[in-house]
């Protein structure tokens, strides 16, 4: 295990002033887990040159690392900044250049100070969209301010299959160096998953008040205007008027089925108040506490174990879903005008990469 600078300042004061050697700091400080070979090291470091610093000009030679491969590879790596989507994984600059792939890692963060961030997948906005966007967000803010957010259930929908979600990035398998792809068993080696895994669709409403039940849409069922209204929307305010009482507000986003002349209506008449599909921004699962929080943590909660079928799906979401907690669900509510003005900032475009 390596040794931490603040451990290398008390191995070298009880050498110099108890005159410990490895055996007896090994024995003093067995949760340190240090090794006898890297104690021996240090102690002959420390009576050689009386310090644990590493002398200048130590270590391996960058041989590799000169001024022109520095800048081969800083060009390579931040190419991407002007053609957006073109960046090279240091597997690839490291094929074009000739370098080995750590020496490239080691320029990238020793030699340039980069760091790397992870992207992130997000709705493509047209122009229209931004702009859009833009006008209501600006609405949104002025229409809702700080007190009546309390008031507002947000709704949404979301597909849930019985394969759980893939994370390539993390979808590694470690094996013995000599090892062959070919003498690799195929259930350890291959990620496989349905062509056509069984899924669920639900609906839920959440607000500072409270949050709906979860409503599970019939298999095979379409979500039309018909079926929101006739089945998914007394649901929800049954039980938002449960929970508000008199007043409350209902949103919903821009789907067909929302918008729809009937439903609109049916709204109108059922509810104190709600956010009229011309107001709400397209294209937006960023402004949306339900989309951009609340159905990752379901997720991640959902999928901590395998899910065998459809019948043991429902039954995890339910669970999950009755552990939620309120908590979760007033953080992502208190982004929501935060996120409204980063919108607008924005002037309607992304702004995911600033929460």
């Amino acid at each position: 295990m390596p040794i931490s600078n603040e451990d290398k300042a008390l191995i070298k004061n009880l050498y110099q002033f108890k005159n410990y050697g490895a055996r007896r700091l090994i024995a003093e400080f067995p949760e340190k887990n240090w090794s006898r070979n890297g104690l021996n090291k240090l102690l002959s470091k420390i009576k050689a040159t009386g310090s644990t610093d590493r002398r200048e000009g130590s270590g391996r030679q960058k041989t590799a690392r000169t001024d022109d491969t520095v800048q081969a590879v800083e060009e390579l790596v931040l190419s991407q900044q002007d053609r957006p989507q073109s960046h090279l994984s240091t597997r690839e600059i490291s094929r074009e250049t000739g370098l080995t792939q750590s020496s490239v890692f080691r320029i990238i963060h020793q030699d340039l100070k980069l760091k790397c961030l992870k992207r992130r997948r997000a709705q493509e906005l047209s122009d229209t969209n931004r702009q859009s966007r833009l006008v209501r967000a600006r609405k949104l803010l002025t229409q809702y301010p700080a007190d009546d957010v309390n008031f507002i259930w947000f709704t949404d929908e979301k597909i849930f299959s019985v394969a759980a979600p893939k994370n390539q990035q993390t979808n590694r398998l470690y094996v013995p160096e000599a090892s062959r792809k070919r003498d690799v068993a195929a259930d350890r080696l291959l990620s496989t998953r349905s062509t056509f895994s069984e899924s669920i669709m639900v609906s839920v409403g959440v607000s500072k008040l409270g949050y709906t039940r979860l409503i599970f849409v019939d298999p095979g069922v379409k979500v039309n205007g018909t079926y929101y209204r006739d089945v998914v929307l007394p649901q929800l305010l049954t039980d938002m008027k449960n929970a508000s009482g008199e007043y409350y507000i209902f949103q919903q986003d821009s789907a067909p089925a929302h918008r729809a002349r009937e439903t609109i209506a049916l709204l109108q008449r059922e509810t104190p108040a709600f956010i009229s599909p011309d107001v709400w921004p397209p294209n937006s699962p960023d402004l949306n506490p339900v989309d951009y929080r609340i159905w990752s943590v379901m997720q991640h909660r959902v999928y901590r174990k395998k899910v065998a079928d459809v019948a043991e799906l429902k039954e995890r979401l339910i669970e999950v879903w009755a552990g939620m907690e309120q908590a979760i669900i007033d953080e992502a509510i208190d982004q929501w005008r935060r996120r409204l003005r980063a919108c607008v900032e924005a002037k309607g475009g992304h702004f995911e990469q600033s929460f």
